[in-house]
């Protein structure tokens, strides 16, 4: 599977993404956006839903579940049906992952600062039983406000789990704003660097960047491995991109319209 395969298939998501939330008239357009380029190559290359044992996924950044979902429809979990009932009562595509309704989504999600530390306790459970799979957990910018994530951070390397793959959508822009108004982290792989990880920062929409960056977290055995991606929030659809409003959002109308015609020249 290539660069450009991968892609082609992260731009389909970006539509079902769109078509998912104009359905719904709400969900969190912007960071799913933002994420899928990285969340559909790390399935197409390390993740086989068949399998037993297999790599897992945790979604921490929660509310981008759309993303999630857009993924699981590539591979046939969900149908063209079910992607219409995001967010409805009793579907098992609610506004948060939930792993007890919809087994393939490996960890339920929605309270910010919580995914890196389920990802410790599964990779430290794969190394302990002899599974050489691996464990990602994707967060926010904003979301490393929280200091579970630090105190987890130290853990990991404490741990040296080779298995564990933090990727960090640094979009800017979360739901109070700005994030480095709202809390200046600085540069986060210098910051994990110090915590004793083996870090860095990549494109996160250029698809061969994040496949060498996966194949490098991979092939790195000695602690865990975290993969900075910067990102454009929205990224796709023209008036969505670095626009805060779009974090939480329906699509409704002209500019649902707008957004398919965006997406459709970005698959030519």
């Amino acid at each position: 599977m290539n660069a450009k395969e991968i892609q082609a298939q992260a731009n389909r998501n970006r539509r079902v993404i769109v078509d998912m939330i104009h359905t719904a008239n709400a969900g969190h357009p912007g960071g799913s956006l933002s994420v899928i380029d990285m969340l559909t190559a790390i399935y197409m290359t390390d993740v086989n839903l068949k399998e037993s044992p297999r790599s897992r996924v945790i979604l921490s950044k929660g509310h981008a579940v759309p993303a999630q979902y857009a993924v699981l429809h590539q591979y046939g979990i969900l149908s063209d049906e079910e992607m219409k009932t995001l967010r409805q009562l009793d579907s098992r595509l609610q506004g948060h992952p939930c792993s007890h309704r919809l087994p393939q989504v490996d960890a339920t999600t929605g309270l910010l600062g919580q995914g890196l530390s389920l990802g410790i306790g599964m990779a430290i459970a794969k190394r302990d039983t002899g599974d050489r799979h691996n464990v990602y957990v994707i967060c926010g910018d904003g979301e490393v406000n929280e200091g579970q994530i630090w105190e987890a951070a130290a853990q990991a390397a404490h741990y040296r789990l080779g298995n564990l793959i933090l990727v960090i959508d640094q979009n800017g822009l979360s739901s109070s704003g700005v994030t480095s108004q709202v809390m200046n982290n600085r540069d986060l792989a210098e910051k994990l660097t110090a915590f004793g990880w083996q870090a860095e920062t990549i494109n996160g929409h250029d698809m061969d960047q994040i496949l060498a960056a996966l194949g490098r977290a991979r092939a790195w055995q000695e602690g865990p491995y975290a993969i900075v991606m910067n990102t454009v929030k929205g990224k796709g659809v023209s008036y969505m991109e670095n626009n805060v409003a779009y974090h939480s959002s329906g699509i409704a109308g002209d500019l649902y319209q707008q957004a398919i015609e965006d997406l459709e020249r970005a698959e030519q």
